[in-house]
């Protein structure tokens, strides 16, 4: 046997229901007489009274569940308002207008590019017009290959360059006697260069005759390196790591193999640097996401950068071992010009440069921790002035004491975060 089936009706339906009742009314006094009138209007008033009470209520319980579903839409919107990862300062915009990155793209003061910018990589380098040779052939090199080009003036000279044909295609920023990694921390931001691919860094004093950018990224894409360099000219080049001089019969090398005593040779087995792991700082190139973390490492007032190049590897996003390396197969000339404060004393450049180990002489005098400790960190709590030298020995020296100040920060960074594991160790 079938249940009824009982279905509600709405307010509309009801009203529908009253102009019906009306004819009826006088059909049925006609129909029985005036007799039976009062009879039928009891039942017909009573039948009006039972719809209006019903269309009442499911008015107010269609209110009650509308106004329900509502509260449930606005606290589900609160929540994933909540949940939205806006940056810092954005909270008074609408998300679809805010524009997290940028790029170093040149746009005309009117319409349009003539073509879509296709460059995946950039490349930027420290200059001074002394070395204009050697920048001319590599800013050409980069263009060519589809490269976005940025030249830091550490020497502040920009016009004598302007009659290089390519002047206008490439990025100018000067500012004296600053380093290319002074340069790199204001200039070269992860979001400002998060559309390019690969990050080239380079010093000035290098020969490309024997290096093509194209090849080399497919070479490190291939290998899966996240920070690279190339390699060094045997023949030709200043040459201060084992690890970075060419092998001839490879395509990219990972270990340097050395003999040595009492720990310091290298070796299969090695773990660290400087025998695996480990690049020079003269032309780094950095993945997206490795120079994501260099940046942030990077010290803003130690404008020498040294001791990053031992502590790169953490920046490697993975196995240090394995995702750093140098390219054998597209190889550089390092001609170690100085350009390192050996412009005068009046006209100092600070662009590049070797850097000294413990043990390291200056005109005699070893440069060690204890020297650091005596001649600088004392001598800036006494504010004693230094009578001023040869500049270029003033900045090596300079960039041992940033070393040294490194070292220190690093150690106490990695004891004062308790949160942090160290991967190596």
């Amino acid at each position: 046997m079938l249940s009824p089936k009982f279905e509600t009706t709405s307010p509309l339906e009801n009203a529908m229901c009253l102009p019906l009742l009306l004819i009826l009314i006088p059909l049925i006094a006609e129909r029985k007489g005036w007799g039976s009138c009062l009879c039928s209007i009891v039942p017909a008033t009573a039948l009006l009274s039972i719809v209006y009470l019903l269309g009442f209520s499911n008015v107010e319980t269609e209110n009650r569940e509308t106004w329900g579903l509502a509260d449930i839409l606005q606290s589900s919107n609160v929540g994933n308002c909540k949940n939205q990862c806006k940056p810092p300062g954005t909270a008074p915009l609408p998300e679809g207008i805010i524009e997290n990155t940028s790029n170093l793209e040149m746009r005309p003061l009117w319409g349009f590019p003539e073509k879509e910018n296709t460059s995946t990589s950039l490349f930027a380098v420290a200059v001074g017009i002394k070395q204009k040779d050697l920048v001319d052939k590599m800013v050409k090199m980069f263009l060519s290959s589809d490269f976005v080009v940025m030249l830091f003036h550490y020497d502040g000279i920009v016009d004598e360059w302007k009659h290089f044909e390519w002047c206008d295609k490439v990025i100018h920023v000067s500012a004296r006697n600053q380093t290319k990694w002074w340069f790199a921390k204001r200039f070269l931001h992860p979001d400002i260069v998060s559309e390019y691919s690969y990050i080239f860094l380079w010093d000035e004093d290098l020969g490309v005759e024997h290096f093509h950018p194209k090849v080399y990224v497919s070479i490190i894409e291939h290998e899966g390196l996240e920070i690279s360099q190339p390699a060094l000219d045997r023949s030709k080049s200043e040459v201060h790591h084992q690890i970075t001089a060419r092998e001839s019969k490879s395509i990219v090398h990972r270990t340097a193999f050395k003999p040595g005593a009492n720990g310091r040779h290298c070796d299969a087995h090695s773990k660290g640097p400087p025998c695996t792991g480990w690049i020079e700082m003269m032309a780094p190139v950095f993945s997206r996401a490795a120079w994501r973390c260099v940046w942030y490492m990077i010290q803003n007032d130690l404008i020498h950068a040294w001791g990053i190049d031992m502590q790169v590897g953490y920046c490697a996003q993975g196995d240090r071992t394995k995702n750093i390396g140098i390219v054998d197969a597209e190889y550089v000339v390092h001609h170690n010009r100085p350009t390192l404060g050996g412009m005068g004393a009046k006209n100092r450049s600070t662009a590049g440069g070797r850097r000294l180990d413990k043990g390291d002489r200056i005109k005699g005098i070893v440069v060690n921790d204890a020297y650091i400790l005596r001649h600088y960190v004392k001598a800036k709590k006494k504010k004693k002035p230094r009578r001023p030298q040869d500049p270029r020995v003033e900045v090596r020296r300079q960039s041992y004491v940033e070393l040294y100040f490194f070292r220190q920060r690093w150690e106490k960074a990695v004891k004062n975060d308790k949160c942090w594991v160290d991967p190596y160790h």
